[in-house]
Order: structure tokens, then C-alpha cells, then sequence
């Protein structure tokens, strides 16, 4: 678990193909005193698993599904990432609680300074814009961020001067892509309210709303 508060940037320097799947070799911009193999920690925020580490250096690996999901199937060496270690329970929640689990991309549609802040303008699928709400949080590349604004295909956020100094959201321009991961408690109570409705209706029905269909879904068969 993450909290959408950067540590620090970091730079991919070596990406190794591993047939499907990749491993990625990153330097730290930071101290990773105390981090250990098998520790989590988000790259652009999505939670990899810590492979090998020699001082400010480590190695993390890549599935597929990763790949399919967020911005690195693309991904090239020299590009700078943003760095958060794993939540300590121990510590305050600054930003949000951020399960380091992609759901897709976005693309930056347009950057407009506005005062003292920098108005980001996010085009991202419906699948997506879905579990946004206006003054609700999302994790862009990892950053926790307030959402300003939903259209019907896009969202805006405002960068401060210090966001945009410590992470890579400073530097992003127009056209680029960036992973997107939603509020879960939307995601939850969707799944929840899904739920009732199947409940209730197999009430009124006698009939399980278990079929072929949703053993099919959830693997079964």
C-alpha cells in the first residue's frame, strides 16, 4: 500500500527482455537504506517487487499484464520515474491510500499555467472516468492528485510548484502517456451495490444469479 507521495526520481538504466515479461535495472535519485529484496515499492506508480538491490540501485520484474496495463511496455532507458517505498503503518496518509494496481493509461490532452499552478488536462477511456468525481483523488504516474473537474472523456488536475518540482509530472509535455490508477473506494462500493442488486434479484426470481456465464468470468470454467 502507498500513499501517491513521491520519495524521490529515479532513472531506468538497463531493461532486459525476459520473453513476455522485463526486468528493469533503476538508480535512485535517494538513500534506499533499510529497502530489501522482496520489498514493494512503486515505480510510476505501479507496485513492483524488489529483485535485487546494491545501494541507490535495484531490479524489479515485469509480468505481462503489467506491460498491458501501464506506460512501460513502451518505456525506454534514461526515461526518469517516480519513486515511493511501500506505506508504513506507523506513518500519517498524506495523500491517499494507493494500492500500486493499474487500471490504464491516460494522455495528457493539454498544460495551461494558471497563477502559481499548472492546470493538467488528462484524456483517459470512460472505463475509467467512471470511478472519478470532482474533488475525489487519483494517482497519476504514482502522484496523489485532486481531481478539479470530469468531462466526458477527460479530467483536470492542478500541479503546485513543488509537485511539479520533486516528480516527473513537472516535465511531462502534451501527448504523453501516464498510468491511472482510480480511487478504490469507488471500485468497492460498485462491486458491492453489483452485488445487492444480484442478491435482490435473485430474490424475486428463486433463481441463483451463479450460471454458466459467471463461472465462466470468474474461472471456473
Amino acid at each position: 500500500m502507498f500513499t501517491g507521495i513521491i520519495e524521490g526520481l529515479g532513472t531506468i538504466t538497463t531493461i532486459k527482455s525476459m520473453g513476455l515479461a522485463k526486468r528493469f535495472i533503476i538508480d535512485a535519485d535517494f538513500n534506499l537504506e533499510k529497502t530489501r529484496v522482496g520489498d514493494s515499492i512503486a515505480v510510476n506508480g505501479a507496485c513492483l517487487t524488489v529483485v535485487g538491490i546494491s545501494g541507490k540501485r535495484f531490479e524489479v520484474d515485469l509480468s505481462p499484464e503489467t506491460l498491458s496495463k501501464t506506460t512501460f511496455g513502451r518505456v525506454k532507458t534514461g526515461e526518469r520515474i517516480n519513486i515511493e517505498r511501500a506505506l508504513k503503518l506507523s506513518n500519517r496518509v498524506d495523500g491517499h491510500l494507493v494500492s500500486g494496481h493499474i487500471d490504464g493509461r491516460g494522455i495528457i490532452k493539454q498544460r495551461e499555467v494558471l497563477g502559481n499552478s499548472i492546470r493538467i488536462t488528462v484524456a483517459v477511456p470512460e472505463a475509467l472516468l467512471r470511478y472519478m468525481i470532482p474533488k475525489g483523488s487519483v494517482a497519476v504516474d504514482g502522484i496523489s492528485l485532486t481531481i478539479n473537474r470530469c468531462g466526458e472523456n477527460s479530467f483536470d488536475v492542478s500541479i503546485i510548484p513543488h509537485t511539479a518540482k520533486l516528480t516527473t509530472i513537472g516535465f511531462k509535455k502534451n501527448g504523453d502517456s501516464i498510468n491511472i490508477e482510480t480511487d478504490m473506494v469507488g471500485k468497492y462500493i460498485e462491486r458491492f451495490m453489483m452485488e445487492k442488486t444480484d442478491r435482490t434479484a435473485q430474490q424475486k426470481t428463486g433463481k441463483s444469479s451463479i450460471g454458466l456465464n459467471f463461472l465462466e468470468k470468474t474461472g471456473f470454467l
